[in-house]
Formats: C-alpha cells, structure tokens, sequence
C-alpha cells in the first residue's frame, strides 16, 4: 500500500484527557520515535502505529511525556482510558479541567529517574 495516507481521528474541540477547548496537539498513542523499532513493527500494523492519536492540549501533553518514557507509552499506555488509569495523570488531568481555557501550570514535573 505504497502511497497510501493514513489520516488520524477528527480534531475534537477540546482535549480528549481534561475536555478544556484550547490549541490542541496529536498525541501518538504508540510514539514516533519506535515507530521503526523491530519489536514494534512486528506488534503493530502500520495503520495502526499510524492512527493511534489522541489529540490533548498542551498541558495534558507535556505533562504525559513528563510522567512517561516512550516505551512505558507504548507497552503499556496505548489508549485514553490506560492514561487516566495511571495515578499520576488520572489526578493531573482531574485538577486540571476545572480549570479556565487558557490556563496553564506553571512547569511539568520531571520524569523519574530509572526510566
């Protein structure tokens, strides 16, 4: 299927985690940079690797890739609900949807050592 492009899901008007209307930014629920990886090559079609989006404020989106490292994302995180499922993020994107559109934290937490 040389050729052929894959489009990701319709933009929503708001973030898929907190809900707030804001710029929004894709979200690739199996990241790009495995994309060419073996191990995820053989475990997920190209369409799928692909097609996997969330599309999150920024906010949500740094504060994921804060909390996670690439593989944790893909092996285990692939999907909203595993997301909000993680204690981390589940109680960062509760505190933030209460708040106004455009406001935003004022730093990510650092991502764990050991990762």
């Amino acid at each position: 299927m040389t050729g052929h492009v894959f489009s990701p899901p319709p933009r929503p008007d708001g973030c898929e985690l907190c809900g707030r209307e804001s710029p929004l930014t894709r979200h690739h629920l199996i990241p790009r940079s495995l994309h060419g990886k073996a191990r995820y090559r053989r475990r997920f079609e190209r369409v799928e690797r692909l097609t996997a989006i969330l599309w999150l404020c920024h906010p949500c989106h740094k504060h994921i890739h804060a909390v996670l490292s690439e593989r944790e994302l893909a092996d285990h995180y692939r999907s909203r609900e595993a997301l909000m499922a993680h204690p981390e993020i589940g109680t960062f994107v509760e505190w933030l949807a209460g708040k106004p559109a455009g406001f935003k934290p004022k730093r990510a937490p650092k991502r764990r050592q050991g990762r």
